[in-house]
């Protein structure tokens, strides 16, 4: 093969092979490429995923802030506990406590299944006056009748306090309004910790103590 057919024949073999190893850069680049977005997206998708806020309810209001960051009392013990031990734990709760205890209803609270429990601080204890106060602790007939006006007997979430009528254990009904953080019930209690979590129980920590009408 004389030099002019040789560099003939080079330059054809170049001709072939040049376009084909720039379509394999081309095609590396883009695999590169489409893995990096593919990395991307499940980066995304799993730090969505793994965001503990995203799609959780969380406790609200503003006494929620002098619930104990941890151990048996905090929102995560008592999420592991019947509601009358979780509100043992809880010391804005002990006169409430007391008066459970004191009406015989602390295994009937703790074995009830999916309810929700308006639970009156001590403030809200303290707004009536000592002597009345006793009375109802000393009967306990009355003293079961309120407690047991404030227990509905299914779990409510914070929308449906938006508006609604409820059947409470002790047979007749208390109403709820409100929207966002800021709900009441039968127009006068006001929920100061809502959507506290416990075993068996959603409870609405309020200000007030309920009274039925009869």
């Amino acid at each position: 093969m004389n030099t002019r057919t040789r560099r003939l024949a080079v330059a054809v073999v170049s001709a072939v092979l040049l376009p084909l190893a720039l379509t394999a850069c081309s095609d590396d680049g883009g695999d590169k490429d489409s893995s990096a977005s593919a990395g991307s997206d499940k980066a995304t998708a799993t730090g969505t995923a793994s965001d503990p806020a995203a799609g959780m309810d969380q406790p609200f209001g503003p006494a929620c802030a002098s619930v104990p960051a941890d151990g048996a009392g905090s929102f995560d013990g008592m999420a592991k506990d019947p509601v009358a031990t979780a509100a043992s734990n809880n010391p804005a709760l002990s006169t409430l406590v007391t008066a459970v205890k004191k009406a015989g209803l602390v295994d009937t609270l703790n074995n009830a299944q999916d309810i929700t429990v308006f639970a009156p601080t001590n403030d809200a204890f303290a707004k009536i006056p000592k002597a009345d106060l006793d009375k109802v602790l000393a009967d306990k007939a009355m003293l079961t009748k309120v407690l047991t006006y404030h227990v509905v007997g299914q779990k409510l979430a914070p929308k449906d306090l938006e508006s609604g009528s409820y059947d409470t254990l002790e047979k007749s009904k208390l109403t709820t309004s409100g929207s966002g953080e800021a709900y009441e019930v039968n127009g006068a209690s006001k929920v100061v910790c809502g959507d506290v979590k416990t075993a068996n129980a959603n409870v609405y920590i309020v200000d007030t103590v309920l009274m039925p009408k009869s």
